[in-house]
């Protein structure tokens, strides 16, 4: 419990979760890196550590996140909250390039999201690459 989440509470959201981030979809499994709990609402912004607010998110999302709740929309100008990964469908907001390799917003929200997060980081689309070839990635 070194960062404040219970063991139970840990198991249930990475089960909730898939094993996967909730914003790139990056699975546990198959990257090798503990998923880290996200507070959607960072603390920082008065976000608690309540299950309705925590969700699994990778090292770089989580990291790239940071204290944002809320990003411009790179083709309207218009500032958006970001996706959330517990009450949004990933489907809904984003989708997979024809190759798996970068993820596309398709809704201000995605737009928003795919740049605040980088989801398409130079680090993680060469890795999604071979992930696709092993026939790991995109998820279903």
């Amino acid at each position: 419990m070194a960062d404040g989440i219970p063991k139970a509470l840990r198991e249930r959201i990475a089960d909730a979760a898939q094993q996967r981030c909730g914003y790139c979809l990056t699975d546990q499994r198959v990257s090798g890196a503990q998923m880290h709990v996200e507070h959607i609402v960072p603390r920082a912004r008065g976000g608690s550590s309540q299950e309705s607010n925590l969700w699994l998110a990778c090292a770089w999302c989580n990291s790239y996140k940071g204290i944002q709740v809320e990003a411009q929309d790179p083709e309207t100008g218009a500032s958006v909250t970001l996706f959330n990964p517990r009450r949004q469908r990933w489907i809904e907001h984003f989708l997979w390039s024809q190759d798996g390799t970068y993820i596309r917003g398709v809704t201000a929200t995605g737009r928003a999201t795919v740049v605040a997060l980088n989801l398409n980081n130079p680090y993680i689309v060469p890795a999604r690459r071979l992930w696709a070839l092993a026939g790991w990635h995109p998820p279903k």
